[in-house]
């Protein structure tokens, strides 16, 4: 009996190991330079506003790597990534980056699609772009 409730157990383990974490699950967010300079990294130069939950996070980078070829042409010919102009779906991670010998744990977005342009409402925490 023990050795089928071992097995029940490694099993459920491995599924719930193979489920995405909350962390990688996909939403829609307003990414932007909201104008903040400083003289030291990690510096919170760029923000999204997650559409889900209404939450604003700073300091986050984004990596465009994964959007099709059409949407990265679109954010590599003008300013609508940094300037908050569109939506974009993706997920949030966090990666290990060092500065001055340091390891810092900072978040990404990670781009899969664009979704649509963004409204004027969802643009107020990019403050440094006329809106």
């Amino acid at each position: 009996m023990s050795g089928l409730r071992h097995a029940f157990l490694a099993a459920t383990a491995l599924l719930v190991c193979a489920l995405p974490s909350p962390a990688m699950a996909e939403s829609s967010y307003v990414y932007c330079d909201n104008g903040l300079r400083c003289f030291k990294a990690p510096c919170p130069s760029n923000s999204v506003l997650d559409l889900a939950t209404g939450k604003i996070i700073k300091g986050v980078s984004i990596d465009t790597s994964r959007l099709p070829p059409k949407d990265k042409a679109m954010t590599d010919a003008s300013d609508v990534l940094y300037a908050g102009k569109i939506v974009v779906r993706g997920s949030m991670e966090h990666r290990t980056q060092t500065f001055t010998g340091k390891d810092y744990s900072l978040p990404w977005l990670v781009a899969t699609s664009i979704v649509r342009t963004a409204k004027d409402s969802e643009r107020k925490h990019c403050f440094s772009r006329k809106q």
